[in-house]
């Protein structure tokens, strides 16, 4: 993956969303929920604190509304998700947009969301 001694960075389609994680995933989550089953998510988890996400970005709030799914406004990638009331200790980022990730690198673990 590209950048892994400075971190790794990733952007939306359009490029107006640009984000940075500290290394690359060792495994992603794979969700069988309705919203992750539709966008094709490969979730890597990070601390809050440990990623940077620059551009504006749209909250997208359902179910059980615990977190906002965050969306480009341009080009309607699926970016990164965050809590909205308990801090779980980490944040969701869509890894598939992370340059030169590979889902074939990396453990994909089940994660059962229905």
């Amino acid at each position: 993956m590209a950048n892994e001694g400075e971190g790794v960075t990733g952007s939306c389609h359009c490029g107006a969303v640009r984000i940075k994680v500290p290394n690359p995933p060792e495994w992603v989550a794979s969700c069988n929920c309705s919203l992750c089953t539709k966008l094709a998510w490969l979730v890597a988890y990070y601390p809050d604190d440990a990623v940077t996400v620059s551009g504006e970005t749209v909250p997208y709030i359902w179910g059980d509304r615990m977190i906002g799914i965050h969306h480009c406004p341009i080009c309607g990638c699926g970016t990164h998700w965050k809590t909205l009331g308990e801090d779980f200790g980490r944040m969701g980022v869509h890894a598939r947009l992370l340059d030169g990730f590979d889902p074939a690198k990396v453990e994909v673990r089940l994660f059962d969301g229905r």
